[in-house]
């Protein structure tokens, strides 16, 4: 199953879907991810919020509780992603660093120190 299936039952459709005789139902789902996901909304945070403080909890009784006490409606959010600085594909592929330690290089190379870099790591063609 994917995310959306699970979404889509607990926001829209209020199917059972980890009363099913398939065991991989409720292995594939994901709390955290679908926490996240409904966390956007402001008529589901106090949900997830009590969600969050019983994470250890069954992950069907989990479910289940999303499913029954979120109101049927259509929810959809685009899912929030880190604005990356201008030249960290640059760093990164100069050093070989992550997006965490390219970051850091950010804060102490210079623009002269970037542009060395894009030089050396040009590949040619026409222009």
């Amino acid at each position: 199953m994917k995310l959306g299936d699970y979404m889509k039952a607990i926001n829209y459709t209020k199917e059972s879907l980890m009363d099913s005789d398939d065991e991989f139902i409720e292995k594939e789902y994901m709390p955290f991810i679908v926490n996240r996901c409904l966390s956007y909304f402001p008529d589901t945070i106090m949900q997830v919020n009590e969600m969050n403080f019983h994470s250890n909890t069954d992950k069907k009784m989990q479910f289940d509780f999303l499913s029954g006490t979120i109101r049927k409606s259509k929810r959809f959010s685009p899912w929030m992603k880190e604005k990356l600085p201008e030249n960290i594909e640059t760093v990164k592929e100069y050093f070989g660093y992550s997006n965490r330690k390219a970051k850091e290089a950010l804060e102490i190379l210079k623009d002269e120190d970037i542009e060395k870099m894009k030089h050396k790591l040009s590949k040619g063609g026409i222009s």
